[in-house]
């Protein structure tokens, strides 16, 4: 992943069905058609659909990604998909470490660690997440969390490979609350000394995506932000007239 292409990434969530993928990506491969896109474009939609997103962009720039993965490789867990299952569906990325997946299934920096080395074996590149709770915010330790995180949850194994930090303060996914640009650049450019401490310059050139309520109103803004590489996109990316012009303002 070249820093100086920027990288915006939908992640779909839980929500979509087969009719509601074959919209949006209809709509997107028109316009990104008739005026090509100046960044990377990605959807992460659930499990089921990635195949299905996969034909439908085999031929088109739009890159496929999965919402997470298993460390294991194969085995007895129920309901758990591997990294190599995604890429054997069609996918090219993976995110792993999202905030929910932290807050709500309790996955530490080191489960992540191994998930994202998983996606690296299997051929994937992972977009590895971190972020600040609004406590730890108010606080004043942002910076500390997040370093903490980036040194606990990148493995050495991205090293050389393509790959992706996401920064996304836990208290701004989805509440329509947003970090000032200020505090969006103080904490990128944390994240980029602690992956140069981490992994040396090899991650110079990975980028640092902003995650948290992204919308087209405020997308351009965030987007010139020194260190910001692009976006991960949560509500905004359903819909194709509110994708785009997040895709538009990189």
């Amino acid at each position: 992943m070249k820093q100086s292409v920027k990288l915006i990434a939908g992640n779909w969530k839980m929500n979509g069905l087969a009719a509601d993928l074959s919209a949006v990506v209809h709509d997107l491969k028109l316009a990104l058609q008739a005026e090509p896109a100046s960044c990377r474009v990605a959807i992460c939609p659930p499990a089921t659909l990635i195949s299905r997103l996969a034909d439908a962009v085999r031929d088109h720039p739009i890159e496929v990604g999965g919402q997470d993965c298993r460390a294991e490789s194969h085995g007895a867990y129920t309901g758990g998909v591997s990294a190599a299952m995604l890429k054997d569906a069609g996918a090219g990325l993976v995110i792993v470490g999202h905030s929910e997946r932290r807050q709500e299934f309790g996955e530490t920096d080191l489960l992540v660690s191994a998930k994202a080395e998983a996606a690296v074996r299997a051929g994937l590149a992972p977009i590895v997440c971190v972020g600040e709770t609004l406590q730890q915010r108010e606080a004043g330790r942002a910076v500390e969390v997040v370093r903490g995180q980036i040194m606990n949850s990148l493995p050495q194994a991205v090293t050389g490979q393509d790959f992706a930090v996401a920064y996304e303060p836990v208290w701004a996914i989805g509440t329509g609350l947003t970090p000032t640009l200020e505090q969006i650049e103080e904490v990128h450019r944390a994240v980029r000394a602690a992956m140069l401490e981490r992994l040396g310059l090899a991650s110079a050139a990975a980028p640092i995506l902003y995650g948290g309520s992204v919308k087209p109103e405020n997308a351009r803004d965030i987007l010139a932000v020194p260190e910001v590489g692009g976006a991960l996109v949560g509500g905004a990316s359903l819909k194709a007239a509110d994708f785009l012009p997040i895709i538009r303002a990189a």
